[in-house]
């Protein structure tokens, strides 16, 4: 379950009119967060950057897989959305129909909890990881292999983009940055 603190921050760039990725990125941070606190483990920095996007796509976030990404990370994206969409609708109230149109009834979807047992398996499982895939090192060497997939024209079209929506704040803050730095 993310933190209260997360979910807040995920809604404030909802509405700030950030990108899905953005959003998805403060429960990347969590995880990451969580790894080096030592509530749990990871076996490497991908393994935490995809518990983070997982959590964020069952909290709601419309976070969509790669066009490259193999068979088994769609499905299971596939079925985090399909498990904040259970969510949701468990807690809303039903839409009242008008009662003229009547449809056909629909099959009950049968909905199978994860066993207490396997859940505390794969926690024990994680917990046994260590904590070296959140290191700034492994983070940083994930980001490179990730970025060297992606075309010259792509990486600059997002530099670009990053620096139109950064946002009279960021802009300023930048810019003191690097004032700091030019000697």
């Amino acid at each position: 379950m993310p933190e209260k603190k997360t979910l807040a921050r995920a809604k404030k760039d909802k509405r700030e009119g950030k990108s899905a990725s953005t959003q998805a990125g403060e429960f990347v941070h969590e995880g990451i967060e969580h790894i080096r606190e030592g509530r749990h483990g990871a076996r490497s920095a991908k393994q935490a950057i995809a518990i983070g996007l997982s959590k964020a796509r069952r909290a709601g976030i419309k976070a969509k897989p790669a066009r490259t990404a193999s068979k088994a990370t769609k499905k299971k994206a596939a079925q985090d959305t399909r498990a904040s969409a259970k969510k949701s609708a468990t807690t809303k109230a039903p839409a009242k129909r008008p009662a003229a149109r009547k449809a056909a009834p629909k099959k009950a979807s049968v909905v199978k909890e994860t066993s207490a047992a396997r859940s505390r398996a794969s926690s024990k499982a994680l917990k046994r990881e260590g904590k070296s895939a959140a290191s700034e090192r492994a983070l940083s060497v994930q980001a490179r292999k990730s970025a060297s997939k992606r075309t010259v024209t792509s990486r600059s079209t997002a530099a670009k983009k990053a620096a139109r929506t950064k946002g009279a704040t960021g802009t300023k803050t930048a810019a003191k940055t690097r004032a700091r730095k030019t000697p």
